[in-house]
């Protein structure tokens, strides 16, 4: 995933190259990007049914053969009509991946070590965001081209490494199950467990996916050149790639997976509710680092809770719900900042996210807890 993410250039800048490159205005660029979302939230489901079905390494090499063609044929797409499918595709094949890579965990990991497992694979992916992030402007001031060449080669040399090194890991008595295909597709939505525990944390999206948007706009309100904001959104790649693995430590050895995501849940409230004292850059900094810390406890433990949860049988599934519900949150988030922020002020907004989070730690404490020993 380390190596896959080096890559990954094409989304930050799949607006601008739409803009700059092939024509499109900036609410045209919005709606297209906004089919990846569409595609890459129905990804998840379906990745996570292939992996329970086909195997999770049949899925992750059929994701990535899939997202590498898709990427260079989007590349030199030039059509109008073309562009639009091409995104929209590689949103869905792109991420097909991702749930059968979180059920391979489930499957090799022993559940007391799951947490931090989790955990590096999101330090990884992040590592390479960084380094994606700090080398894509040069990459697209040479070609934009370049950038869907480069995240096609490293997403077929993350496959080949698969193929050449990583073996089938879901568990044998898990391959005899062969039920329908609707069937297991709507399994993890009956686990009353399940969607108890994603409605909780659906919350917790809803008020960390406020930062794209809402954050951006509030903090241009006052006064922030894009500058600044650059600043701030590359903070939280390097808190989490500098104090991610102290917080696997420390939550290696925790004995409630409830109340780290109860301290996740006040982290990501109150941080986005510092943003209410609009104090400028230090108090957005501040914001930055309090819901960063939040965004290092639950990137570890929800996966680790939704694999606790899942059958060996379903657990590509379960997972796949999980990264559907991030991409509805994702979806509305926006929206519904957007809403607040424009009709009822921003003190509104950051306060009903500090009063969010404050629900959710509650309700997370409320639930029986699966994780202690």
């Amino acid at each position: 995933m380390l190596v896959n993410r080096l890559g990954g250039f094409v989304y930050a800048f799949l607006a601008l190259y739409l803009t700059a490159s092939r024509g499109f205005s900036a609410g045209q660029a919005g709606l297209v990007v906004a089919l990846y979302g569409l595609g890459q939230t129905l990804a998840a489901p379906i990745g996570g049914v292939l992996a329970d079905r086909i195997g999770r390494r049949a899925t992750i090499l059929l994701g990535t053969l899939g997202g590498a063609t898709a990427m260079l044929q989007l590349g030199f797409a030039t059509h109008t009509l073309h562009i639009i499918l091409s995104v929209a595709l590689l949103g869905l094949v792109g991420e097909l991946y991702r749930p059968a890579v979180q059920a391979s965990i489930a499957d090799l990991v022993p559940p007391a070590e799951r947490t931090r497992a989790f955990g590096y694979l999101y330090w990884g992916i992040n590592l390479g965001w960084a380094f994606a992030a700090s080398v894509a402007g040069l990459v697209a001031g040479w070609s934009f081209l370049g950038l869907f060449v480069a995240d096609a080669v490293t997403t077929l040399i993350f496959g080949a490494i698969i193929f050449l090194r990583v073996p089938e890991t879901r568990p044998h008595h898990a391959t005899t199950a062969r039920r329908g295909i609707r069937r297991d597709l709507l399994a993890p939505f009956r686990d009353g467990r399940l969607t108890g525990f994603l409605g909780i944390q659906f919350l917790v999206v809803l008020v960390f996916m406020q930062s794209p948007v809402a954050l951006s706009l509030d903090m241009r309100a006052h006064g922030l050149s894009a500058r600044t904001f650059g600043f701030l959104v590359a903070l939280n790649g390097v808190l989490i790639v500098v104090f991610q693995p102290l917080g696997m430590r420390i939550l290696g050895r925790a004995h409630s997976s409830n109340r780290a995501l109860a301290l996740a849940a006040v982290l990501t409230g109150v941080g986005f509710g510092v943003n209410g004292l609009a104090g400028g850059w230090p108090v957005y900094a501040l914001s930055v680092a309090l819901w960063s810390a939040g965004e290092i406890v639950f990137s570890s433990v929800v996966p680790a809770v939704i694999a606790e949860l899942s059958p060996p049988s379903l657990r590509g599934g379960y997972q796949g719900v999980n990264n559907l519900s991030w991409g509805v949150a994702t979806c509305a988030a926006p929206i519904l900042g957007g809403a607040v922020l424009g009709h009822l002020g921003a003190r509104v907004l950051w306060g009903g996210c500090a009063a969010t989070g404050l629900v959710a730690a509650a309700l997370h404490l409320g639930l029986p807890d699966r994780s202690k020993r």
